[in-house]
């Protein structure tokens, strides 16, 4: 063969590059599939065998005929094509993806369709389209060594009697190279797949060997052997029915009785070399052997092309399944398509990937994954593979390298299996009830499942070629004159020719020469306007209207997906962060840049819509998507982007969406019936008929026809083509297009092959793996792809770490008072999935067994079964472990909490709410990172060798030491922000607290003969009032082994949440009823969380303001070891009990000197109103707690108190303390009684009501059952007027009130009106908001 090269200019514009025959070598004969031998030995390797010796010595156990033998690329036309380099091994292994395999008469040998596509090192694609026959073995040498390989195996049976013969499922560990791939669960080479009726050959299984030599056996005496054949067109674009169709003639014209009208090379040449690819917009016709072949491009505004049909892939799986797998697909979870069928398999991975419009898949995508290729499944990225399956393979015996992440697709029996922890695509039922009525409008069911024969087997027509050439030649040769591609002939003489194949030949033959035969250069008008008018006045074929009604239902189908996305991203463009002053700094940067505003787009969303959208905005296709629109602005639009941005700006101007921006309210798709138009425009009217096949310049008598047998082609007339094409000028346009963009490139001053670089590696985030390399399967290459992996796991680990860190720490430092928050509850919990989703991949990498579905759960229970053993054998001689015990965090009080990765598996393993190891795990991993001891657990995991050598290969990410070390230094780095991240996911869980009520110092404050209780709050509930036995007192000593008392509880409650508030109380019996009680400790058991109470008050009548219980306000205690390490980086400290010296008696603070000025009191009240005002901007879901914005350290009742304190006369009248309260009792008393003596009937009447409102509450709290003291009573009518919105009402009336003059100095600021007046405003602000209050505040309240 030549080795012209065509040039890529011209290939750029051909609507097909190369023409391939792949077959049997009859050379070469018989050889074992070599990719089965290199299968054989991965297998092995997987299972933990010596892989040198699988792959040695015979096994005759499978009949011959169901072995695979290898196949070979008989042919491919042209040699090469320079844009599109022929890769031998890749096409030779899609095109027969299981090898050869024969057949004999009585086996079933129907010919099968595929297609397939080979994704490229940049991203492109290129489509193959396969059509799969069988032919007779001509070979006497292939059909004896075939019959003498069936001996062989007929021998191995007889000789062993213990051996039944085989069935289809038998699974052999040793079978070798020559006897086909390993018969794995995971092995899809199997022949019986191809078709259902091939169980005629399948061996019988009984116990006698006779079965063997039986149906399924050979001989070559009586039996014809025939052998796959397999017929390749590869294009540059999917036209798949065009290509079947052309591929289809092609096998009718071998085995029709009549040879065609041309020689086959003709009609191939005239594919490869005279066909173009219509340009967009436009439809193109050109002639197969028997019948034209019509197909068409969308336009520039129209969606891309998309010819696979999309209605068999919603009836293979039905709506509701396919929505899901379509949105595990935005999500990039790993996606696994499992059929019989290889035609199946890409039709379905097609059809999802054309649904992502405007969004690309970026990961590993293989829709027909090789039997060779399977070691891919191992891969720890996201990835879209078909897998072929056996005929009657249970699922369950199907063992997948990881499954915590995967969802399978078993198209065959219409199901799916989706990962946990899944969110719903928004509007979901309103979605597919939409897709169901386009579905029903087509006559399709939306349940799918429907068990119509699928495309891939093609039935031969039964009405004759000749024929039928009469009834189309003269339609179609009228046609090509109104197109201008042949000349004119006459009627009679067209009807001549019709009929008559020498006659053509002969004719096509003088034109190609030169030779003029007769009038046959003119054609009459009057001919051509008939041939017109026939042709559009006749009814298009049954074929031809199969085919437009499934291009109108996918069209449709995806306008439905399109405009969904529309109405979800059509503020998108408000959102993108360009920070960049050119291309060259974004790209250098890209790594740094933060190029969307997540947080502001999330705020803007509907709430059903966030669960989904927080994830879908971390994906790598939404990131690439933000980076082509970044990068618009310097270069051409991508094409995807251009069009979705033009529905953009068609929708802006029917609908403004500013006023509903946040509506959830469905919106119905809206262009259906236009979008359909188009296509039946182009159908209707051909804008280009491509030009006819016709004789070309070949040696007379090569090619001989002969029924049932694909000719060997001359080489040469098909190396190269024409060079004088009509659109060629196209290419040449083409061309300079591309110069000028080239040119504009380095203006730009950034070289290509740089500019590529820093793309690559700007989206290489979480996408280690670029497309698996069909061509080269050496060890070599597959320890180097595994190396890559490790790479990128770690690069990964390392992005979402920081990622983690800077969101959080944004957050924080919001907290502390700087700048916006970057960060919401969801985004985190978003972030924190996430990194559950890489450990288990991480994980999963490289595993030897596979046992269970998270690779990570498995890892903790043989750890957890070693430990336990190590345990039972310590037992008699137990030795207490240093390094298991973190100091106690409060330093008195409560017990060490141990810490022990195995503890924290048990109280995972004790949640009855989570059912799946998947599911533990996630859990496992979210209290270890609250308890931040992620790294910690995860260290001592790994650092048992043994065990890590045992379940894993040596080149998995947690065998590889320095990329482990990195990888645990970056999940350390997690320690210096808090996260809540297991208390706020598992709320309905059973918790045990630890409660411990800590006395001053002095034994005698210790003891107390009441009956004491405490009720503990949180966030999300309280536990009710719990009665502490008396005098439990317990003696611990600190770290100078002083002793202290307390009283320690332990209870168990449904989750609290964050702890916010403690009730503690007595009942004020016996003779030691007063209690000095300095803070109370809770402890959560589980996560170790610590939460401290201060106190620092007297408990009982007749002390301090009399109070029986108190309300305290908690904060959360920093462990001793994260002092110094995290300070700087350490989430704030909530807010706390109001603190010991401002809750002690007004009367001591009048002797001190660090009484606040009246400066400081406005200040502390403007910044406790601004909190809770702040506290109501934040989405519902981050509030937090209200009460500490009210009651805690620096809330509204401290400084309210403050502000009332000021000026207060407090000389001690008769040795006892005065209180703000019994200020307030006085005014009260004093309005009550006026009003009885009238004095009050003057006043205006709202002033009046006021009055009757400040008595009817003083009067409630005062008659409350509960024993809460003055000051206790100060704090809850400031909440109940806070929150029924009358503080403002009842200022006036306390400053008006005659008492003031004999409680408060001339210069207290209550008597100062214009201050007043200020504070009243500020407190204004609060009545915007509704304040809430915990029940542990109002509890006993009668308003």
């Amino acid at each position: 063969m030549s080795a012209s090269s065509t040039g890529s200019g011209s290939a750029l514009c051909r609507f097909a590059h190369y023409f391939v025959v792949c077959g049997i070598d009859t050379e070469t004969g018989l050889e074992p599939d070599e990719l089965a031998a290199l299968y054989e030995w991965l297998e092995a390797d997987r299972q933990g065998r010596d892989p040198e010796t699988a792959t040695k010595g015979e096994n005759f156990d499978q009949s011959p005929l169901k072995r695979t033998f290898k196949s070979k690329v008989l042919a491919h036309y042209p040699e090469n094509v320079e844009c599109n380099p022929f890769d031998q091994d890749a096409v030779n292994m899609l095109c027969l993806p299981k090898g050869l395999s024969f057949r004999t008469q009585k086996d079933n040998r129907d010919p099968q369709f595929h297609s397939f596509l080979i994704t490229k090192e940049d991203g492109t694609r290129t489509y193959g389209f396969v059509f799969t026959f069988y032919e007779e073995v001509t070979s006497p040498q292939i059909c004896a060594a075939m019959q003498t390989l069936h001996q062989m195996h007929h021998a191995e049976h007889a000789s062993s009697p213990t051996n039944p013969c085989p069935t289809s499922s038998s699974s052999s560990s040793s079978s070798t190279s020559s006897s086909s791939s390993s018969m794995d669960s995971l092995a899809s080479s199997l022949d019986e797949a191809e078709t259902p009726s091939s169980s005629s050959s399948q061996v019988s299984g009984a116990g006698s060997c006779g079965a063997c030599s039986g149906s399924g056996g050979y001989d070559a005496s009586r039996d014809t052997l025939y052998v796959s054949k397999a017929l390749c067109l590869i294009a540059p674009m999917p036209f798949m029915h065009a290509c079947k169709r052309f591929l289809e003639q092609l096998h009718r014209a071998v085995t029709s009785p009549q040879p065609p009208p041309l020689p086959l090379e003709s009609y191939i040449h005239n594919v490869l070399y005279e066909v173009p690819l219509p340009p967009p917009g436009r439809s193109l016709k050109f002639h197969a052997i028997y019948q034209p072949i019509v197909c068409q491009r969308p336009g520039p505004r129209e969606l891309p092309l998309a010819d696979f049909p999309l209605g068999q892939a919603f009836q293979l799986l039905g709506v509701e399944n396919l929505v899901q797998l379509f949105t595990c697909v935005l999500l990039e979870m790993q996606i696994l398509l499992y059929s019989q069928d290889y035609q199946r398999l890409m039709v379905v991975a097609e059809s999802i990937n054309t649904l992502l419009f405007p969004f690309q898949w970026q990961h590993v995508y293989v829709p027909i994954l090789p039997a060779s290729l399977l070691h891919f499944l191992d891969a720890p990225v996201p990835y879209l593979m078909g897998l072929q399956s056996k005929e009657d393979t249970d699922r369950s015996k199907l063992e997948l390298p990881q499954e915590a992440n995967l969802c399978f697709v078993d198209i065959d029996n219409h199901c799916i299996e989706l990962p946990e922890d899944f969110p719903q695509f928004p509007n979901k039922t309103e979605f597919i009830q939409e897709l169901s009525e386009v579905l029903l409008h087509f006559g399709v069911s939306p349940e799918g499942g429907a068990t119509s024969p699928t495309t891939t087997t093609t039935t031969t027509q039964n009405s004759t070629p000749g024929t039928e050439l009469k009834n189309n030649v003269l339609k179609e040769l009228v046609d090509d004159g109104r197109n201008g591609n042949i000349g004119g002939r006459a009627v009679d003489v067209l009807e001549l020719l019709q009929g008559n194949a020498t006659l053509e030949r002969l004719q096509a033959l003088a034109k190609r020469t030169g030779v003029s035969v007769g009038h046959l250069e003119a054609l009459s008008r009057a001919h051509a306007s008939t041939g017109e008018a026939g042709r559009d006045g006749g009814r298009m074929s049954a074929a031809d209207e199969e085919e437009l009604r499934n291009a109108k239902l996918t069209v449709q189908l995806r306008e439905v997906f399109a405009g969904r996305f529309t109405a979800m991203f059509a503020d998108y463009e408000a959102f993108v962060i360009q920070s960049a002053p050119d291309l060259e700094s974004w790209l250098t940067n890209r790594e740094q840049m933060h190029n969307f505003d997540k947080a502001s787009f999330l705020s803007d969303q509907p709430e059903p819509y966030l669960p989904f959208l927080s994830r879908f905005i971390e994906t790598q296709m939404f990131a690439t998507f933000i980076d082509n629109k970044i990068m618009s602005q310097w270069e051409e639009k991508e094409p995807l982007l251009r069009v979705f941005d033009g529905r953009i700006e068609k929708a802006r101007l029917y609908n403004v969406r500013a006023p509903s921006l946040r509506s959830s309210k469905y919106q119905k798709c809206t262009v259906l019936k236009e979008s359909t138009q188009a296509i039946e425009q182009r159908l209707m009217k051909i804008d280009h008929t491509a030009i006819h096949p016709h004789l070309l310049d070949m040696k007379i008598g090569q090619g001989k026809y002969q029924q049932g047998f694909f000719p060997k082609l001359q080489a040469d007339v098909l190396a190269s083509g024409p060079t004088n094409n009509k659109w060629s000028n196209r290419t040449a346009t083409a061309q300079r297009r591309t110069d000028r963009h080239k040119q504009h490139s380095e203006h730009l001053g950034l070289d290509n092959d740089l500019k590529e670089k820093y793309m690559q590696e700007a989206r290489s985030l979480g996408k280690s793996l670029r497309q698996p390399k069909l061509s080269d399967l050496s060890p070599a290459v597959i320890a180097q792809t595994n190396w890559k992996f490790v790479e990128g796991l770690l690069k990964e680990c390392r992005m979402k770490t920081k990622r983690m860190l800077v969101a959080k720490m944004g957050r924080e430092a919001v907290e502390l008072g700087h700048g916006e928050a970057s960060i919401t509850g969801l985004e985190e919990n978003t972030l924190i999935a996430s990194l559950c989703d890489l450990l288990e991949r991480i994980w999963s990498h490289g595993l030897q067994v596979k046992q269970g579905k998270s690779a990570l759960w498995s890892h903790l229970l043989h750890y957890q079964a070693r430990e336990e053993k190590v345990l039972q054998q310590q037992a008699e001689s137990p030795v207490s472990n240093g390094s298991e015990r973190r100091r106690s965090e409060s330093g008195i009080g409560l017990p060490t909490l141990r810490v022990s990765l195995t503890q924290d598996m048990r109280h995972i393993q004790n949640m009855s709410e989570i059912k799946t190891e998947v599911g533990r795990a996630r859990a496992w991993i979210r209290l270890s990172l609250e308890k931040k001891l992620l790294s910690q657990h995860l260290k001592q995991l790994l650092s048992l060798h043994p065990l890590t050598k045992r379940l894993y290969k040596r080149y998995a990410f947690l065998r590889c030491e320095e990329e482990k070390e990195q990888f645990l230094f970056h999940l350390l780095s997690l320690n210096a922000v808090d996260y809540f991240c297991f208390t706020n996911v598992f709320t309905t869980i059973m918790i045990p607290y630890r409660a411990v009520i800590i006395p001053i110092k002095k034994l005698s404050n210790a003891m107390t003969t009441s009956n004491p209780w405490v009720c503990v709050s949180g966030e999300l509930g309280d536990s009710g009032i719990m009665q502490i036995p008396k005098n439990v007192l317990e003696m611990t000593f600190d770290s100078a082994f002083r002793p202290h008392t307390h009283i320690s509880t332990v209870f168990k409650c449904q989750n609290l949440g964050k702890l916010t508030t403690v009730q503690i109380g007595h009942d004020n019996s016996g003779l030691l009823a007063k209690w000095l009680v300095d803070c109370v400790m809770v402890r959560n058991e589980i996560t170790g969380h610590t939460y401290k109470f201060p106190c620092g008050r007297w408990l009982g009548k007749g002390v301090d303001d009399g109070s029986l219980e108190r309300v305290l306000i908690g904060e959360l205690v920093v462990p001793a070891s994260e002092e110094d390490g995290g300070r700087g980086s350490r989430t704030p400290p909530l807010q706390r009990s109001p603190s010991q010296i401002r809750r002690i008696s007004i009367t001591s603070l009048s002797g001190r000197g660090n009484k606040p000025n009246s400066a400081q009191i406005q200040e502390s009240i403007g910044e406790a109103v601004n909190n809770i005002v702040k506290h109501f901007h934040k989405p519902e879901k981050e509030r937090g707690n209200l009460t500490i914005l009210l009651c805690g350290e620096g809330g509204l009742v401290g400084a309210l108190e403050q502000f009332f304190h000021h000026g207060f006369r407090t000389a001690r009248l008769f040795q006892k303390n005065v209180f703000v309260w019994d200020f307030i009792e006085k005014a009260v008393l004093y309005m009550e009684n006026a009003d009885q003596m009238g004095d009050l009937a003057e006043v205006p009447q709202p002033v009046s009501l006021n009055g009757d409102t400040l008595c009817r509450y003083v009067n409630a709290v005062n008659n409350t059952p509960r024993s809460i003291g003055k000051d206790g009573k100060f704090q809850l009518l400031v909440c109940l007027g806070a929150r029924d919105q009358l503080l403002i009402q009842w200022l006036p009336l306390l400053v008006e009130c005659p008492v003031i003059t004999r409680m408060y100095e001339e210069t207290a600021l209550l008597r100062d009106r214009t201050t007043v007046n200020s504070l009243i405003g500020v407190l204004q602000t609060l009545h915007d908001f509704p304040i809430t209050l915990e029940t542990s505040l109002t509890k006993g309240i009668d308003l």
